[in-house]
């Protein structure tokens, strides 16, 4: 496969500063020549450039940055777009969550206009389905997830085509325990599937990824992997920005991205949230580099 590396920078809709360095963590830990290693032709196209918070001002507190994410992702969605006209694979190495409005956008711009559906599985201890109307914090990566579906502040929804670019029973949310009370009601509503954390202890990480894979591509063409560090648990993956005790082990993950691996729908990976400020000896982007590789065909045998 023709993999494309496609590296976003970007901090501003987070609370925390350091996730702007997540892309070059996942560089340094070698993600170039472990994908050609697996039988990969990989090209890093750099950085999406972006603006530093330092020399910008917040003009709505319930939608931080706004402008700025806006072009950002809309950037994002122009190269992602571009990549899969090409018949590559995007793979898109950020920076904060919001950044999957940009990655869906452009992937759901493509297939829309195929008049094919695109299937979501979000890995992420969060919901991410917030809107200005509802956020405490006032941050977008809290957002993404409500965009993607046509949720929330026409800016954001707007990125890549005026349209919700994943029906919500396409969409698949797993490893989810951290959600603020509004949102748990709006997630209700959507119309998503959820697996929390309880229903993987419950039934297992297979049969529990089996069902996601089995929703996202039952009535779609294509699938998109939404993998957000902080989804796994602390002890795992301690450098992100918002951690919460109890997600998925090192083995749970590697099998959730062993299964979409071999399900042969993927078209396109986001890895977020990896904070290198926070991290420890680069533990983090080691580990999301692992999860890339499994999810792009590495096998044990």
């Amino acid at each position: 496969m023709k993999v494309e590396i496609i590296g976003i920078p970007l901090d501003l809709g987070a609370n925390r500063r350091g996730v702007d360095m997540g892309p070059s963590a996942i560089r340094i830990a070698g993600i170039t020549h472990r994908l050609q290693h697996i039988g990969h032709e990989v090209t890093d196209t750099g950085d999406i450039a972006i603006a530093v918070p330092e020399v910008q001002r917040i003009q709505d507190p319930k939608l931080k940055y706004l402008p700025s994410i806006t072009k950002s992702v809309t950037n994002l969605a122009d190269a992602v777009t571009g990549v899969i006209n090409r018949r590559h694979f995007p793979l898109v190495i950020g920076g904060d969550h919001s950044i999957a409005i940009g990655t869906i956008g452009g992937a759901g711009r493509v297939f829309h206009a195929e008049k094919k559906r695109l299937g979501v599985i979000w890995i992420d201890a969060h919901a991410d389905m917030n809107t200005h109307e509802t956020t405490l914090s006032g941050n977008i990566h809290g957002m993404s997830f409500a965009a993607a579906l046509g949720k929330g502040a026409p800016d954001l929804v707007r990125v890549g085509g005026d349209f919700p670019k994943v029906r919500p029973q396409d969409a698949v949310l797993v490893g989810a325990r951290n959600l603020d009370p509004k949102e748990q009601k709006l997630t209700r509503d959507s119309g998503i599937t959820v697996f929390t954390m309880e229903d993987i202890d419950r039934c297992g990480i297979v049969d529990t990824m089996t069902d996601a894979i089995e929703i996202a591509t039952r009535e779609t063409d294509h699938l998109h992997v939404s993998l957000d560090m902080d989804g796994l648990d602390p002890q795992v993956a301690p450098g992100v920005g918002t951690p919460v005790r109890g997600g998925l082990t090192y083995r749970e993950a590697h099998s959730a991205m062993e299964l979409i691996a071999a399900c042969n729908r993927l078209c396109s990976l986001e890895v977020v949230e990896v904070n290198p400020i926070l991290d420890i000896r680069n533990t983090t982007a080691e580990v999301a580099v692992e999860l890339v590789e499994s999810a792009l065909g590495k096998r044990i045998l």
